[in-house]
C-alpha cells in the first residue's frame, strides 16, 4: 500500500498519525503524512514521507490563542481562517498528485480527503481518536457532556454534518473547480461519500477506556491507542534534577486550551494550590495558557515536553482532557484530574473518573485554589486512584493499536483491488 495520511492540529492531533505511519513503514508499506510543517522532522525520523498542509492555519491558531478569553473566541477564529482553509484544500490535492496514493486516511479536520479519494478512485478511511463519527445509542456525541436517552443520543451525531453545513460552499467549489466532481449536499455527513457508500472509520482509542457500543457497524474499527514505541528522550538537566525527588511531583498543563487573557490569573491559582497541597509541580505553559508570575522552589516551568515520556516520571497529571493527553496519562498509569475547557474534553474527564483513575472532572473556569489544592492532594494520597490507574495501564499495554489499524487498512485495500 501507498498510504497518504491527512491530519491537522496540535501535537495531540498529529502524533497518533505519525505513529501509524511509522508502523506502516515497519511492515513494508509506504506512508506519507500530510500535516503542518513543524511536524516534518518527526515524520521523516520515523521513515515516512512528508507533505506540508495547514501550516498557515496552525500559525493563526497559535497566534490567536494568547489573545483569547474563552470558547466564544474560538468561533471567531474559525471565521478568520477561511483563506487558510482554502489553501489547505489545495495543499492536500497537490500532495495527493505527488504521492499517487493507493489509499487515503483522513482526519475530519482535513476537509479534502474524502473528495480527493473519490477523484482518484481509491479507498478512503476516516480517522479520529474519539468516538465522534459513528452514531450510537450508548452515549451522545462527545461534545455533549451528559448522557441522554438512546434515540436522542443517536440523533446528537447529526453534529457530524457541521463541516458540510459550515464549509459546504468552499468544499463544493473545490470539488467542481479543482477535482472536476459534482456538488455534494450541504447536509451530508462524514460517513458517506457522494455516491452514498459508507466510509470506514478507524478509531485510535482503546475499548478499555471507551467500551465499543453494541450498535456500532462493522465499518467502525476501534483499534486501541496509537503511539510510537522505542522513542527516546533525555530531559534537560534542570528538569531531570527537579524530577529526582522522593516528594510527589504532579504535571499540570492545559495544552493549547488555556486562553491567554487569563494566563497570569491561572499561574497564581496553580502556585497557591501547589503550595497549599504540599506537592511539587512541573507546569507546562502551552500556548500562553499559563503565565507563572512568581517563582517557587516547588514549581518548575517549561514550554512543553513529550507526554508519553514525561508522564511516567511524575506522580500524577492534571490537564485539559485532550484525547492524546488523556491517552498518555492513562498509558503511564498515572492518576489524572481533567479540567476541561471545551469540545470532547469533558467526555474524557468523565471516562477517567468512571475508570476510577482520577476524581470527577472540574471545568477549568471553575477551578479555585481550595478546589485545586484538594484535588492535588487526592491524586497523590488516595491509593484507589493509583491502583485503578495502574490497572488501566496494564490493559492498555496489552494492545497493539497501530498493528490492528494496519491490518484493517490492508483488508480495505485488498477488498478494493
Amino acid at each position: 500500500m501507498r498510504v497518504l495520511i491527512l491530519t491537522f492540529g496540535t501535537r495531540g492531533d498529529v502524533d497518533p498519525y505519525i505513529a501509524l505511519a511509522a508502523r506502516l513503514c515497519l511492515e513494508g508499506h509506504e506512508a506519507v503524512v500530510c500535516a503542518p510543517e513543524e511536524f516534518c522532522p518527526d515524520v521523516e525520523a520515523c521513515g515516512a514521507g512528508f507533505e506540508p498542509m495547514g501550516t498557515e492555519m496552525l500559525r493563526l491558531m497559535r497566534g490567536s490563542m494568547a489573545e483569547m478569553a474563552g470558547p466564544a473566541d474560538s468561533i471567531r477564529l474559525i471565521t478568520r481562517m477561511t483563506t487558510a482553509m482554502r489553501a489547505s484544500l489545495m495543499e492536500q490535492w497537490r500532495a495527493a498528485q505527488r504521492v499517487e496514493p493507493t489509499l487515503i486516511v483522513t482526519h475530519p479536520k482535513a476537509l479534502g480527503g474524502i473528495h480527493i479519494a473519490q477523484r482518484l478512485g481509491i479507498p478512503v478511511v476516516a480517522s479520529i481518536p474519539l468516538p465522534f463519527l459513528t452514531p450510537t445509542s450508548a452515549f451522545p456525541v462527545p461534545f455533549i457532556s451528559r448522557s441522554l436517552t438512546g434515540p436522542v443520543n443517536r440523533a446528537s451525531y447529526h453534529l457530524t454534518r457541521f463541516s458540510a453545513i459550515a464549509y459546504g460552499g468552499m468544499i463544493n467549489t473545490f470539488r467542481r473547480q479543482e477535482l472536476g466532481l459534482g456538488t455534494m449536499s450541504r447536509f451530508s455527513d462524514y460517513l458517506h461519500t457522494a455516491d452514498g457508500s459508507r466510509v470506514p472509520v478507524l478509531y485510535g482509542f482503546s475499548e478499555h477506556v471507551v467500551p465499543v457500543p453494541a450498535d456500532y457497524p462493522g465499518t467502525a474499527h476501534v483499534t486501541g491507542y496509537w503511539h510510537r514505541s522505542g522513542s527516546e528522550w533525555t530531559p534537560p538537566v534542570h528538569l531531570a534534577e527537579f524530577l529526582d525527588s522522593d516528594d510527589p511531583t504532579i504535571y499540570i498543563g492545559f495544552g493549547s486550551m488555556g486562553f491567554g487573557k487569563r494566563a497570569a490569573e491561572r499561574g497564581r491559582l496553580i502556585a497557591e494550590a501547589v503550595d497549599r497541597a504540599g506537592v511539587r509541580a512541573v507546569v507546562a505553559t502551552g500556548w500562553g495558557g499559563v503565565d507563572p508570575q512568581e517563582t517557587s522552589p516547588q514549581i518548575l516551568t517549561l514550554d512543553e515536553a513529550p507526554h508519553d515520556l514525561l508522564f511516567p516520571r511524575v506522580s500524577a497529571v492534571v490537564h485539559h482532557g485532550g484525547a492524546g493527553t488523556t491517552a498518555a496519562g492513562l498509558r503511564a498509569g498515572r492518576p489524572t484530574l481533567v479540567a476541561p475547557v471545551l469540545g470532547d474534553q469533558a467526555f474524557w474527564g468523565q471516562r477517567v473518573a468512571a475508570l476510577g483513575a482520577g476524581p470527577e472532572p472540574v471545568a477549568l473556569r471553575k477551578l479555585t485554589v481550595p478546589v485545586l489544592a484538594d484535588r492535588l492532594r487526592q491524586l497523590v494520597v488516595d491509593p484507589q486512584f493509583s491502583r485503578q490507574a495502574a490497572a488501566v495501564a496494564d490493559r492498555l499495554r496489552q494492545e497493539d493499536g497501530t498493528g490492528t489499524a494496519v491490518r484493517v487498512l490492508e483488508n480495505i485495500a485488498a477488498g478494493h483491488s
